[in-house]
């Protein structure tokens, strides 16, 4: 039985979330499109066309026009290698043309979208996200958001206590050809002694909560995945996670959250529309929870395998319209 068409909006070097959702959907009785944005424009065709009274959207000689949902999951390297085919003058203006014509296409696209480009985007402000969480009714680390070098001496002054700092982006520097991402790490005594830079690049200051357990609340629609690590047993993951995450990838561990958190989170998508966000939160030793962020297009393929594969079935039932979605 055919129960709707999905465009999958990925890269060549995707993992196995993306075939985990695309079976799933198939064993549903969907169909699935996937672009691999990656190829465009050098090797892929994408045209938008209105005439006779209609709008005509083609992938090369496939049509969009049946299409019944997107799913955003990455839009990684797009125009690959057309560095390689173009003036350098004119590469940035093309560039630009083609990230403007994809996202563009896709949020005039007429159909569920699992999410649209400009909620991502909405989704960039952390401060927002704060806000939002604590009127849901979920506790938020002290925050700083700045570049005043005085205003952070105050905020650490009243914290009196260790802090973090953050990027608000994902960041990464380029040294010497290696890509160094940038984590979540602690505020030491001598990166106080730069503080005068901090006036040139903004960042993001919080409180360092003590860690009984890190959790990744997984939501799709509204039904709620929860799972939960012991972080502080690796030294090198103890601030954050994400750096040891592969030798923490076993260490999960299904987790039920007291019902107000539950329908804190879930008050938190409703606000933004979201039918699908990887939440972070923290446990501290005192039992309280406290959000962290929630990100559109989190990770979530070692959860699906710990879950056996109840997350991605759950994704697939939410873009064919199977089940309640926002």
């Amino acid at each position: 039985m055919h129960n709707g068409k999905v465009l999958i909006i990925t890269h060549s070097a995707d993992n196995e979330a993306v075939d985990a959702v695309g079976s799933a959907i198939t064993a549903l009785g969907g169909r699935f499109l996937r672009f691999d944005v990656d190829q465009y424009p050098v090797s892929a065709a994408l045209t938008s066309r209105y005439d006779d009274d209609r709008w005509r959207l083609t992938l090369g000689s496939e049509s969009l026009d049946d299409v019944t949902a997107v799913w955003y999951r990455r839009s990684y390297n797009i125009g690959k290698g057309l560095a390689e085919m173009l003036e350098r003058d004119f590469l940035p203006s093309a560039l630009g043309e083609v990230r403007r014509t994809l996202f563009g296409m896709l949020e005039s696209l007429p159909c569920f979208q699992l999410e649209r480009y400009s909620t991502y985007r909405r989704l960039d402000s952390k401060e927002e996200q704060l806000r939002l969480a604590a009127s849901a009714g979920l506790a938020i680390p002290r925050t700083c958001i700045t570049n005043s070098p005085a205003e952070l001496r105050a905020f650490l002054q009243h914290v009196n206590g260790p802090v973090v700092a953050k990027m608000q982006s994902a960041f990464a520097i380029l040294q010497e050809n290696e890509e160094l991402v940038v984590f979540t790490s602690d505020l030491r005594d001598d990166h106080l002694e730069q503080l005068p830079q901090l006036q040139y690049c903004p960042m993001m200051f919080q409180e360092k909560l003590p860690k009984a357990l890190e959790l990744r609340v997984t939501i799709v629609g509204r039904q709620v995945f929860s799972h939960a690590v012991d972080s502080q047993t690796v030294p090198a993951a103890r601030t954050d996670w994400r750096k040891e995450g592969a030798a923490l990838v076993n260490a999960w561990r299904s987790h039920p959250l007291p019902a107000d958190i539950k329908a804190a989170l879930l008050a938190l998508m409703d606000a933004y529309g979201l039918n699908y966000g990887a939440i972070d939160l923290i446990l501290t030793p005192e039992g309280q929870y406290y959000f962290l962020e929630v990100n559109a297009a989190g990770e979530f393929f070692w959860l699906d395998k710990l879950s056996r594969g109840a997350i991605s079935r759950q994704l697939a039932a939410v873009l064919l319209g199977q089940t309640d979605r926002r």
